[in-house]
Formats: C-alpha cells, sequence, structure tokens
C-alpha cells in the first residue's frame, strides 16, 4: 500500500482513503489491482523474462484495458528493474531529474518498489510505492520516478503515444526538499 511523505511539512499519509483522498485532492489517480492473481513465480520477482512480462499483462489484461478505456491509452508495457539491468545507476540518474511529460505516466507496481516524487499544492511529496499499486501522473506535472533501497521494481506502463513519454526538463526555482 501506497505511503506519501510531504517533504516541507514532514507529514506522512498512510492507508487506502487517506493516500487515495490526498492524491485525488492533487489530481493524481490511484488505484489498487490485486497482485495475488500473479503466479507465485512472478510475486516479489524483478528479474522477469520476456515471456513472463507477457504473462504480467495477460494476468491484468481486464485491469490494463478498464484503465486504458477511461483515460485514452492505447499502448502498454512492461518495465523491470533491478541489479541485473545493465547500466542501473545511469539509467536511475536520468530518472531522476524533475521533469513533464506531453501526457499522463501511468505505473503499475506489480513488484518491488518505486518512489515518484511529485510536485502538487503541498510542494513536493514522496509517493512510495509497493505491488499493487498503480499511478498516473497528470501531464505537465513535475515529477521524476526513482527506487526505493531493494532497487527492483516491475511495472505495467500505459500511454496514449510512446513519443508522449518523452521527458521535459522542469526547470525548478526552489529546492524540491
Amino acid at each position: 500500500m501506497a505511503v506519501i511523505k510531504v517533504r516541507n511539512t514532514g507529514e506522512v499519509i498512510e492507508g487506502r482513503d487517506a493516500v487515495s483522498a490526498f492524491l485525488q485532492q492533487e489530481g493524481v489517480l490511484y488505484e489498487q489491482w490485486q497482485v495475488e492473481k500473479l503466479p507465485e513465480q512472478l510475486r516479489g520477482n524483478c528479474t522477469v523474462t520476456e515471456e513472463q512480462k507477457n504473462e504480467i499483462l495477460t494476468v491484468f489484461n481486464e485491469e490494463i484495458r478498464s484503465l486504458a478505456e477511461r483515460n485514452g491509452y492505447g499502448n502498454w508495457d512492461v518495465v523491470a528493474l533491478s541489479e541485473e539491468t545493465p547500466d542501473l545507476d545511469a539509467i536511475l540518474k536520468k530518472f531522476e531529474q524533475v521533469h513533464v511529460h506531453t501526457e499522463d505516466e501511468v505505473r503499475a507496481i506489480t513488484a518491488g518498489h518505486g518512489i515518484f516524487v511529485i510536485k502538487g499544492s503541498v510542494g513536493y511529496f514522496d509517493v512510495e510505492l509497493d505491488p499493487g499499486d498503480v499511478i498516473s501522473v497528470p501531464v505537465d506535472t513535475p515529477h521524476f520516478f526513482t527506487l526505493m533501497d531493494d532497487r527492483q521494481v516491475v511495472a505495467v506502463r500505459l500511454f496514449i503515444d510512446p513519443s508522449g513519454w518523452v521527458a521535459h526538463p522542469y526547470e525548478e526555482k526552489q529546492s524540491i526538499n
């Protein structure tokens, strides 16, 4: 279950209803998928093959199509990052720059953990995501994504057009801390 940490106040928001309410107020979609649907070998496994990525998409086909239909997404895939990912540190360094996109950035975490750092009405806040958490950061919202201490994640990504996922730098006038 996601946990939110508001950087400038230190406030911690926990629990499905409180997290959902906070994110809804910030214009961020939050849902949960039942990762228990995944076969045992895919739960907690962050070094997945292409065949296993396709299996994840098959298991969550109904959820993916529902989310896609509601929000106009026409493409989806699975991304997996772990210590076995070549050049993981370089990939993470690129992710950890505040940026915006010309469409929503959607992640459904199926294994591992990740953090979206998002700029909202309360300043910057961290959304720590666990398996089953689904989040959609709205178009033009300053944010970045990184991994938690376990440095591994598997996530379904949905998008309208792959070119919409190009990261555009966000010029920050104040610190994100």
